[in-house]
């Protein structure tokens, strides 16, 4: 790696790091955009995956951004205490929950809907995290934070969220050529043979690519973990 690509990576770690003491500034609206920017697509999986629709997910995406800037200026970034990751699906929950619950009003539209499914469905029960298509849930069914279920739907999407951030980064640190390589063998399966013939490279290349990618992204990756985690 360059100096230049080393200084700029160690930039951008550290404006990763300090963007939750900016956003204590309800004022800094490039900070706040780069948030948004970073996070809601965490936030929407995580909401559509709990159970939500499309349209529930997003109000939920949208409160819980006005909930953190609400909470905000009292955060403080100590990860030994209380890592952003644990706060951050804290307050996802907490949103997640409150949609479960305007669904669950007497006589509501949703309601029925589940009802209706329900009669559908084998037993009567099922798993209390949902297909988005499989018909709205009810309260009960959103567990507590500390349950295995909203968790591994959280661990999933926060390493795959850490993986998309540190991918955009390592795009910066390689070729075009290379990265190339990379996304088509390592992103979309092409076997070597494709690629070698497609781009008109050696099988070497193709192999050399993906190592040096591969442990360029780890190393990203476990960055944001110490920043993020």
């Amino acid at each position: 790696m360059t100096n230049g690509m080393r200084h700029g990576a160690e930039e951008w770690l550290a404006t990763r790091r300090s963007l939750l003491t900016r956003l204590r500034d309800a004022g800094d609206q490039t900070g706040w955009q780069q948030f948004f920017e970073a996070y809601w697509k965490l936030l929407y999986r995580v909401a559509r995956k709990s159970g939500l629709t499309e349209a529930e997910a997003q109000d939920a995406v949208q409160e819980t951004i006005i909930t953190v800037s609400q909470q905000m200026p009292e955060f403080r970034y100590e990860p030994a205490r209380c890592s952003f990751k644990g706060w951050l699906l804290l307050l996802t929950r907490q949103r997640i929950a409150h949609q479960f619950r305007k669904r669950n009003k007497p006589g509501g539209d949703a309601n029925r809907v589940h009802a209706a499914a329900a009669q559908h469905t084998p037993g009567g029960g099922g798993s209390a995290f949902v297909s988005a298509d499989a018909g709205p849930a009810t309260v009960d069914q959103l567990p507590d934070v500390s349950d295995t279920g909203l968790e591994a739907i959280w661990n999933e999407e926060w390493r795959q969220h850490l993986y998309s951030a540190a991918l955009e980064q390592v795009k910066r640190q390689v070729s075009d050529r290379q990265f190339q390589i990379f996304d088509l063998h390592a992103l979309q399966n092409w076997s070597v043979r494709e690629v070698a013939r497609t781009l008109r490279v050696s099988a070497v290349q193709v192999y050399l690519a993906r190592h040096r990618i591969s442990l360029l992204l780890k190393k990203e990756v476990r960055k944001l973990e110490q920043a993020e985690g």
